[in-house]
């Protein structure tokens, strides 16, 4: 079986001691490829390091996390675009909105994610959303900028089969990840609802790792467990969920 990680920061520093064994680890797995979301300046360094160490298994995204939209937004996205135009990334992540932690920077937020969709667009790049607390403004610019050229993946998707449905009307896909195994995570009655056409798998490492390894530090090694879960509720074979996961990440990524 292959599978894909599409969403884990392995180039955090909980991965210093030991990413060369993780990565081995994925391969003995059959986690054949981990692709890379951005956060910030702060971010592209290490992550660009492993790109080039593991080229091929380790692959780079760029753009800014909500997050990190602060004051000097503009200067971070300086940084994005200037990199965007300098090489060719999977894609422009993530990006996106995020209420959680703090909404005095919402409208800043928004104009980071507009403009960066509309660099996606430009490039022929699929975007990686992040939203928390904030679907339903999230959507809406989604909707509102949709084309033909606007494609991607909402990923951690923990929502209704109703946002499933909003998700699959402008065309992208939903990661699924570590909370999909959580009993209290509700996913067990959306999943079987999705469409498989609409599912990549992924991690979030070092964060939200799957049970039996919740509250531990995640690592893209867990995808078989996720796939495992997302097997269960489907009723289906794991070999046919790592199947299709795979085929889906090669066409959100425009791989072969």
């Amino acid at each position: 079986m292959k599978f894909i990680d599409t969403h884990a920061h392995i180039y955090d520093s909980k991965f210093d001691e030991d990413i060369s064994e993780v990565l081995e680890q994925c391969q003995e797995e059959g986690v054949a490829q981990i692709y890379m979301p951005n956060i910030d300046h702060t971010s592209i360094d290490s992550m660009l390091e492993l790109e080039h160490k593991y080229p091929g298994q380790c692959i780079a995204m760029m753009g800014l996390h909500p997050t990190s939209v602060k004051k000097n937004f503009e200067k971070e996205l300086y940084t994005v675009e200037e990199w965007l135009n300098r090489r060719r990334f999977a894609a422009v992540g993530e990006i996106g909105l995020d209420y959680y932690w703090d909404t005095s920077f919402a409208e800043q937020q928004k104009e980071a994610f507009r403009i960066q969709i509309n660099w996606a667009k430009e490039q022929g790049l699929p975007i990686v959303i992040h939203t928390r607390d904030s679907f339903e403004d999230s959507i809406q610019i989604i909707e509102e900028l949709h084309d033909e050229r606007l494609r991607g993946v909402f990923h951690c998707f923990t929502g209704t089969a109703e946002e499933a449905k909003r998700i699959q009307e402008v065309g992208f896909f939903v990661g699924l990840g570590g909370v999909s195994t959580f009993k209290n995570g509700g996913m067990g009655k959306v999943i079987p609802d999705i469409p498989s056409d609409m599912i990549v798998l992924e991690t979030d490492s070092p964060y939200l790792a799957p049970v039996p390894h919740r509250g531990k530090r995640n690592e893209p090694t867990y995808i078989p467990l996720i796939a495992k879960k997302v097997a269960e509720y489907r009723q289906v074979d794991i070999e046919e969920v790592a199947e299709i996961t795979t085929s889906n990440a090669a066409a959100l990524f425009n791989a072969e």
